[in-house]
């Protein structure tokens, strides 16, 4: 069994923690299908891109371990909403180190030297750290860079997928708790229209509606989105056509065509 093996499992076995009676609550749930797609988009981008044979490994790792937290976050907190809980990627480091799982690649020796294990080991759990930031620090090594970049475009692309998924299956007029509780009637939030027609992250703080929080993944697909593969995937996907359409249930504001008009110029 290899070290992504024996993480799989390590992984598999802390998820089982949360079931009762062998079930999942079904938020936990979502989130370890959502972890499975992250890992699957990751692969795709690592090949897209080219990346060699250690870095698509990392990469794999990385976005496996990215949601750590989330299980404990909802049991603790009954929410996913970081500003009314703890920082999820804080909190997923944290618990990643405190389970070891990581500890063995940095003791491995033989192929891979302790030092390089080290290297590898700290690639992962900073492309976890990172992952939610809005922007990543300067100065990273190129693994690093890669694994954080990967990880949170993998995750981007798949929490397009759960928005679709959670608007076509579930009462969202009525029951918003996967979209923060929004207020489904509100327009959008010019602070959150301009930061998207400047091209910068749209500041979570800003997010006031629904129609805000649907708007914030059409601007990822301007400033969000750091690999060409990534791109190709979230068109190949009609992630703009579904978001536009969806956008005008909640709103008449003219800006949603402005809006998605100009990202389409883009992806």
């Amino acid at each position: 069994m290899d070290a992504l093996d024996r993480l799989n499992e390590c992984y598999a076995a802390y998820v089982d923690t949360f079931r009762v009676g062998g079930v999942l609550p079904p938020m936990m749930a979502l989130k370890l299908e959502h972890t499975g797609h992250v890992v699957d988009n990751a692969k795709l981008i690592a090949a897209g891109e080219g990346f060699d044979a250690l870095t698509s490994r990392v990469c794999e790792a990385a976005a496996l371990l990215h949601d750590t937290g989330r299980y404990e976050q909802l049991k603790r907190y009954n929410t996913f909403r970081d500003s009314d809980s703890v920082d999820h990627a804080v909190f997923s480091h944290d618990i990643v180190v405190e389970k070891g799982w990581l500890d063995a690649v940095q003791r491995a020796g033989g192929r891979v030297q302790s030092a390089e294990g080290a290297k590898i080991r700290q690639a992962v759990l900073d492309a976890v750290l990172f992952h939610n930031r809005r922007e990543l620090p300067e100065g990273l090594d190129p693994l690093t860079l890669a694994a954080s970049q990967t990880v949170r475009d993998a995750d981007k692309l798949d929490i397009f997928r759960v928005l679709e998924d959670q608007i076509a299956k579930t009462d969202w007029r009525n029951d918003c708790q996967a979209f923060w509780n929004l207020p489904t009637t509100v327009r959008p939030n010019d602070a959150v229209l301009d930061a998207i027609r400047a091209g910068r992250p749209v500041d979570y703080q800003d997010i006031r509606s629904l129609a805000d929080f649907v708007l914030i993944q059409v601007g990822w697909m301007i400033s969000g989105l750091s690999y060409a593969t990534s791109r190709r995937l979230c068109a190949e996907r009609g992630h703009l056509a579904f978001r536009r359409d969806f956008l005008h249930q909640l709103t008449d504001d003219p800006a949603v065509d402005e809006i998605c008009n100009l990202v389409g110029s883009v992806v």
